[in-house]
């Protein structure tokens, strides 16, 4: 990994031609790389933490100025328990997962002597653009070396310290590997993502990681396709069946373990004939945690009439704009659903149709006892990711044994959800004959046989 002060243009055309060495190289040598990387990494554990507390030092001071989000201060802190030993075991899981490249998923005999084969093949040149995430460098490094894909990163400047110290670090360990350098390469050059959003010439894809603003900014300006999502705007609907007991586990995890992660709940959907039941139950531990509870009429007078007078002060009335808004904080929307709606719609059609409307289509949630209710609702809920009876989030590449990940993508097309080594690659077809030619076939000529092979 090279930190690199070189023109976009520079950059990026370097990044491509590294990108054709690295897809030759063998999988023993893209694993030693990542060992050297991990190695380093871990041996440079005390620089890396300084330098993310300078980081640290200065976006806390700018969130007290109101110059910065309190939620990527969060996300920028790599001393948070765990956080560093995460990041290290991601790459370690990365080494172990079977290699992507090259695997055949279709053989067709079109002719005696005439072989199709479908397969796997790295994407390219990556650009991946971030905001205050510093251990996004190690996902990155780990997941584009394994899938043979060079990576362009572009870092926010909360993390400037930090990046410094692990591209350096990165750098360092992939010198005494086959991996060329400029494979991993960090831009330090200030304004350059207008310029790398242009160059289709050389990078393939687009991966923003941030706020809603950088990622519809990179859709609206990349010349190249963009994979990501905007928002995390999660909801979680409680159906009239569901188990006290789980729902408050459930939704505290959801909105508590760690509230400025894209995959925390921001909307509770709540059946009415649970309001006096178990809503109460959620609300207090809920309000144990410090969330803030915002309510529409029904919900806020079931919860005041029920709780203790101490609680009030957590219980507000939401307004529509809360239903839309992805909080990244101690904070959630709480609406509730008529048992017997209007006309025709069940229940779980209503929670179904506000999240189609109000959602962000990354990652929705159900309690529910019923299978049949669970299955409707993963069926019409349009999200990446549909769960019955467990935490939201859960929605996370290492969650899902990928090892790590470059993001989550509510894309329609190619990777949806936690995007792994798999959502890194693209195929490619192999044609082996013995010297045939397309006018030999047809009208008087030889015929196709089009025999599905073994794989």
């Amino acid at each position: 990994m090279s930190l690199t002060n070189a023109s976009p243009e520079e950059a990026a055309r370097a990044a491509k031609t590294s990108s054709r060495k690295l897809a030759t190289l063998s999988t023993a040598a893209r694993n030693s790389a990542l060992d050297a990387v991990y190695d380093g990494l871990a041996a440079a554990r005390d620089d890396i933490l300084a330098a993310n507390a300078k980081d640290l030092e200065l976006a806390k001071q700018s969130a007290k100025d109101g110059k910065l989000n309190p939620s990527i201060v969060k996300r920028l802190d790599l001393s948070r328990p765990g956080k560093f030993d995460d990041m290290l075991q991601g790459i370690r899981d990365v080494r172990d997962l079977d290699d992507p490249v090259g695997r055949v998923d279709l053989r067709t005999e079109l002719d005696n002597g005439l072989i199709l084969q479908r397969q796997t093949c790295p994407i390219g040149v990556l650009l991946i653009i971030f905001e205050a995430r510093p251990e996004v460098i190690a996902n990155i490094a780990s997941l584009a070396i394994k899938s043979a894909n060079a990576a362009i990163l572009k870092g926010g400047k909360e993390s400037t310290e930090s990046f410094k110290v692990i591209a350096s670090v990165i750098s360092k360990a992939l010198d005494r590997t086959e991996v060329p350098n400029d494979s991993i390469q960090l831009v330090a050059t200030r304004d350059a993502i207008d310029s790398l959003l242009e160059l289709s010439k050389y990078i393939d894809l687009v991966i923003p990681r941030g706020s809603n603003e950088l990622v519809s900014y990179c859709q609206r300006k990349a010349h190249m396709p963009v994979m990501g999502h905007a928002d995390g705007l999660c909801s979680l609907y409680i159906h009239s069946d569901a188990d006290k007991e789980m729902t408050v586990n459930v939704v505290v995890d959801s909105k508590t373990d760690y509230p400025a992660a894209c995959n925390a709940v921001e909307t509770l959907l709540v059946n009415e004939d649970v309001l006096s039941t178990v809503l109460p139950d959620v609300a207090s531990a809920l309000t144990a945690k410090g969330v803030s509870l915002r309510c529409d009429s029904a919900s806020k007078e079931a919860l005041e009439s029920k709780l203790d007078s101490s609680t009030h002060q957590y219980i507000t009335a939401a307004n529509d704009e809360d239903f839309a808004t992805e909080f990244l904080d101690l904070v959630v929307a709480i609406r509730t659903i008529p048992s017997k709606p209007n006309g025709s719609t069940s229940a779980v059609d209503a929670a179904i149709d506000h999240i189609n409307e109000h959602g962000s289509h990354h990652t929705d949630a159900i309690i529910t006892a019923s299978r049949d209710v669970a299955d409707r609702f993963c069926n019409g809920v349009d999200s990446a990711c549909k769960f019955w009876n467990c935490s939201t989030r859960f929605c996370d590449g290492m969650r899902f044994g990928f090892g790590t990940e470059v993001g989550i993508s509510t894309n329609k097309v190619h990777a949806r959800g936690p995007v792994g080594l798999e959502g890194l690659m693209i195929h490619e077809y192999r044609l082996a004959g013995s010297g045939q030619g397309a006018a030999m076939y047809g009208s008087g000529g030889r015929q196709y046989t089009h025999k599905k092979l073994a794989l």
